[in-house]
């Protein structure tokens, strides 16, 4: 007798698993309160800044917090950045990255469930649907019912809401980089910038199609970061969890109080599901899925209130702790969590770094000076027999006003000194310079010694002439017919 053939069985799943819509559940509790805090400070701070007016004096901007690219400064508040001063910039994207890592180690993926962007915008378009549609099941029903003149009133209503605010968030977004009345009365009447137009449209669209409609699928599949903090968390690190050992097996509260030894504290109501903003049940475990905002910890606890059992079947805790409840352990207070190790050397570089750009920035001069000399020709023979050489300086005032500069040289003995604005006759050691308030100015100087001095290095010093009396200095070279 022959073997049969082997048969080969398809799954009926393809690789690609179509999306459920997510409508989350209405809840309120402490963490729900807390995201609605994180929302109203991050949105207010993101809409609001721009407009905060700063006294600078008459020559600079009264805008608190400007990106201005065509004079290339970056300012906030008292802070004025200038281009060759990027590095402050740096120094901050460097602290937010270890911020995120010391909130990573912590308390796991916090960032992700209060403050991340695609978070408190889909959160917002979340509350819209609720004004709109209502809650989770007049959602749902919604959802299956067809295409009628009234649902698409009501879905053309919500998504002018959603437009409304996307645009405002483009709209702002812009405004960092202006003046923001100016901007605004230049936007609405056509005058303005056209990459100003195009930036509003393309975060429009986006913060539209992220929020309004994409949302969890953001999280789970587009976003990276989920990834890096997952290879960067640990048994010790805070995270939302189900205390299996103290909820299995579920059963409803009926099979419960029957046979209350055969079930754990689980009723099975799926509220945690209902609650949770990406639909993830966190009885599962730990999943990417989850963005630890905690919802199902309100929603759980206020099931247990009216169950009479004790709250925290969901709760915060770390994997070493849960499995150490499931012995039979008290876990220890998660504040002792928190200063481990790690968490402490992450905020010790992340301290250090912001301590040495503020020493950086208060020990910082407001008076700068640069010298390139002529390299063709690199001097010139006079008539007298002295030799001379030709620099352009370039004198920076940082400060936000006019201000006179000295010019002067230090070494190079004998040596004289006169600017293209003035007579060889009045050459001398120094010169006065003005400079505008907030700007460098190049100036073009000529420097002459007698016939005979050896090719040698010498100093340009500048220093401000009023009540700071700052000083800078650049060294260079003066070149003589004896220098190869």
């Amino acid at each position: 007798m022959k073997n049969p053939e082997p048969q080969l069985h398809h799954s009926p799943l393809g690789t690609y698993q179509a999306r459920t819509k997510v409508h989350p559940q209405r809840i309120d509790g402490f963490f729900r309160r807390f995201k609605w805090l994180i929302m109203l400070v991050t949105l207010g701070i993101y809409y609001g800044t721009p407009w905060i007016r700063w006294d600078r004096g008459p020559y600079a901007p009264d805008q608190a917090v400007l990106i201005d690219l065509a004079n290339r400064r970056f300012y906030m508040f008292n802070i004025e950045i200038w281009p060759h001063e990027f590095y402050f910039v740096a120094g901050l994207l460097i602290m937010a990255g270890i911020g995120l890592f010391l909130v990573t180690s912590m308390v796991g993926r916090a960032w992700c469930g209060y403050a991340c962007p695609q978070t408190v915008w889909t959160d917002l378009f979340q509350h819209v649907d609720r004004f709109v549609d209502g809650d989770r099941n007049k959602r749902m029903r919604l959802d299956a019912a067809p295409w009628t003149a009234g649902k698409i009133a009501r879905r053309l209503f919500k998504w002018s809401i959603y437009l409304l605010i996307a645009f405002a968030t483009g709209g702002a977004w812009i405004l960092y980089f202006a003046d923001a009345p100016t901007l605004i009365a230049e936007f609405f009447t056509l005058d303005a910038p056209f990459v100003a137009y195009a930036t509003v449209f393309i975060l429009t669209m986006t913060t539209f199609i992220l929020g309004g409609f994409m949302r969890e699928q953001v999280c789970i599949y587009m976003c990276p970061w989920p990834r890096i903090q997952t290879a960067m968390m640990d048994e010790k690190s805070l995270t939302v969890t189900y205390k299996e050992w103290r909820g299995e097996p579920r059963g409803s509260v009926k099979k419960a109080l029957r046979n209350p030894d055969e079930y754990g504290d689980c009723i099975d109501c799926n509220q945690c599901v209902a609650v949770c903003p990406t639909g993830w049940d966190i009885r599962k475990g730990p999943d990417i899925s989850c963005i630890t905002c905690a919802l199902c910890i309100d929603a759980c606890d206020r099931v247990m209130d009216e169950v009479g059992r004790p709250r925290g079947l969901i709760d915060y805790l770390t994997l070493e702790d849960s499995q150490g409840e499931t012995r039979g352990q008290d876990h220890r207070p998660t504040w002792k969590k928190v200063l481990r190790p790690r968490s402490i050397l992450y905020f010790l570089v992340w301290a250090g770094i912001g301590l040495g750009l503020l020493f950086a920035l208060g020990a910082r001069s407001h008076t700068e000076i640069a010298a390139a000399p002529d390299r063709n020709p690199p001097y010139m023979l006079m008539s007298d027999g002295s030799v001379r050489n030709n620099y352009t300086l370039r004198l920076r005032n940082m400060e936000a006003r006019p201000r006179t500069m000295r010019v002067g040289i230090e070494g190079l003995e004998g040596a004289t000194m006169w600017s293209e604005t003035m007579n060889n006759e009045d050459a001398a050691r120094t010169i006065e310079v003005d400079v505008p308030a907030d700007a460098t100015r190049n100036l073009r100087v000529y420097v002459r010694s007698l016939w005979g001095t050896p090719a040698q290095d010498f100093t340009f010093s500048v220093t401000s002439l009023d009540e700071q009396a700052e000083s800078d200095a650049v060294e260079t070279r003066f070149v003589t017919p004896g220098e190869e």
